[in-house]
């Protein structure tokens, strides 16, 4: 698993609360998005893991080893992968949103164009991820039931 390169001692104080308010924001929107199908909930504990990462190691190893965030992350950060529904919703979810933004709520040309590079950016991004396998055939005992 990959290790914080450095904690909250080189940091301003001010940096390292905005960080933390960051962290936290990023906290609570991943856990509004396990209920909420439209809010993905990997990429803001990914955020939340960065920003405790740099700023504080209570709250770092807090978020890794919490029982049901946790395993979220360390799937990611042990270069496991994410499963291949997570790649399809999150890519799905982003060419929705940034389709809608670009089309009905960006007025100047040059971001209208630049939302589509920024999302084809992500998608090679998210399809070189590797993709975890998921095991679906049930154990022996279930079998026998």
């Amino acid at each position: 698993m990959m290790k914080p390169a450095s904690y909250s001692k080189a940091l301003p104080a001010l940096w390292r609360y905005c960080l933390m308010g960051i962290g936290w924001s990023a906290v609570v929107l991943g856990v509004i998005g396990i209920f909420l199908p439209v809010l993905p909930t990997t990429p803001f504990l990914l955020l939340a893991a960065s920003c405790f990462a740099k700023s504080s190691a209570r709250f770092h190893h807090w978020l890794l080893n919490q029982r049901h965030l946790g395993p979220y992350l360390h799937l990611y950060l042990d270069g496991k992968g994410i499963p291949l529904r997570a790649k399809a919703y999150i890519l799905i979810l982003m060419w929705f949103t940034m389709g809608t933004s670009a089309i009905f709520f960006i007025d100047p040309l040059p971001a209208k164009l630049l939302l589509p590079v920024i999302a084809a950016g992500v998608t090679i991004y998210i399809l070189r991820l590797p993709t975890l396998a998921t095991n679906r055939a049930k154990p022996a005992a279930e079998n026998q039931c």
